[in-house]
């Protein structure tokens, strides 16, 4: 089965948007065993989107379109497919009742141009979406090639693309087969230096007729992903694979490897705090706030985290946490704001981080330069500094999630002993 991609919107042409969706897409279609050799994008014009359909169509299956769904006149998928198929837009008055409902969920009137997200190529049929205004689109075309259409709101794209794209194509392709996945994430070292390391599994792999697979995803501050997929005629089948598999390349990438699939930095620190009765407090200077904003972005922090200081001033790291160093962008400065965070906090852990994020040095030191501070119960304050690549924003995020990653492996260390 083959599924290219039509992404719809002049703002995806100009640069205004990120096309975020075609690579999710791409990412599902590829674990889900469906070829997808095209991803393309085509402004707002109708005459353009049926040639690209057309175009696609003369070498694939399926196309999946994502956007232009919405209520306004530059909104013209479902008039793209239609022409397509040369058939005329019937309007469903069930879906226009739904759409109407929502509306008056959220005590809002609907405008009457919502009332165009109700209509269906004649023969097509409308894609269920509970959480926004446009139905998807599932619509055969007459050699049995089908062409998909979901909004271009990530949230409810991935939900139809999830719950009905997919598992139609898979009826579709007549494949028995189940295919599992999962992600382990890393954080510490290259993409080529990772898959260096295990390049011998991709060998092993390929002799024995490569399955599972093994690919390497790179999502900048979120760290590296090494994914592993497997087929097999039963999802258990499958997932014995990828768990064999997985077994192997933990042995490899040791401490590496911070989480599976969703599984955050911070969600991995505070679960290995919480398995010591450990709480954590923050001092944080260049990172502006930002390591405490991820910390309380997972779901039950609160039993854990007992606050971040954001004490970005020089007299407030004086004044309240009794910063003595004469630098405060300093291996010492670093050591007494993260047991500050022990003491003002009253944490058993405390973590900081000072450094310079530019656009010039500070008190001799390079632009660029980290000091981070790890203050765990019965050990000596630690200190570590480092060079980050990047600008003001890069150097917060990047400063962020490698402080986790240091406590991470320091509580990890305290596991195996």
């Amino acid at each position: 089965m083959r599924c290219e991609v039509l992404a719809i919107g002049t703002e995806l042409l100009l640069g205004q948007i990120v096309d975020t969706n075609s690579a999710w897409i791409g990412e599902q279609l590829a674990a889900s065993g469906v070829d997808s050799y095209e991803h393309r994008a085509i402004g707002d014009n109708q005459t353009r989107i049926v040639d690209a359909l057309r175009d696609l169509f003369s070498r694939s299956d399926a196309v999946l379109v994502c956007g232009g769904l919405g209520p306004t006149q530059d909104d013209l998928t479902r008039d793209a497919i239609a022409e397509l198929m040369n058939v005329p837009l019937v309007r469903h008055d069930d879906l226009a009742e739904q759409i109407a409902q929502m509306f008056r969920a959220r005590v809002r009137d609907m405008p009457q141009n919502n009332l165009r997200q109700a209509d269906v190529p004649e023969g097509g049929q409308a894609i269920p979406n509970p959480i926004g205004t446009a139905p998807g689109l599932l619509c055969e075309l007459p050699d049995g090639k089908v062409v998909y259409a979901v909004p271009g709101v990530p949230y409810e794209m991935k939900q139809m693309v999830t719950d009905h794209v997919i598992p139609d194509l898979l009826r579709r392709s007549g494949e028995a087969a189940a295919i599992v996945s999962i992600s382990l994430k890393t954080w510490g070292t290259s993409e080529s230096a990772l898959a260096e390391s295990v390049a011998h599994r991709l060998d092993a792999l390929d002799a024995q007729g490569g399955n599972p697979t093994i690919a390497f995803l790179a999502r900048g501050i979120e760290g590296l992903v090494v994914r592993v997929t497997a087929k097999g005629a039963t999802e258990a089948e499958a997932r014995a694979l990828v768990e064999l598999e997985e077994k192997e390349l933990r042995l490899i990438l040791g401490d590496l490897v911070f989480g599976v699939d969703d599984e955050t930095m911070e969600s991995a620190v505070l679960e290995l705090l919480r398995g010591r009765g450990w709480t954590l407090g923050v001092a944080e200077s260049l990172t502006g706030g930002l390591i405490g904003a991820r910390i309380v972005n997972v779901e039950g922090a609160s039993d854990t985290f007992r606050g971040t200081i954001g004490s970005y001033a020089t007299d407030v790291k004086r004044s309240l946490l009794g910063v003595t160093a004469e630098s405060v962008v300093s291996e010492q400065a670093a050591r007494e704001m993260a047991e500050a965070a022990q003491r003002v906090l009253g944490a058993d852990v405390g973590i900081s981080a000072t450094g310079v994020a530019g656009p010039t040095e500070q008190d001799g030191v390079a632009v660029g330069t980290v000091f981070f501070g790890i203050a765990i119960p019965g050990l000596p304050t630690e200190v570590v500094s480092t060079r980050l690549p990047g600008d003001r924003e890069r150097l917060r995020q990047f400063s962020t999630i490698s402080l986790l990653n240091l406590l991470r492996q320091r509580l990890d260390a305290l596991g195996r002993r």
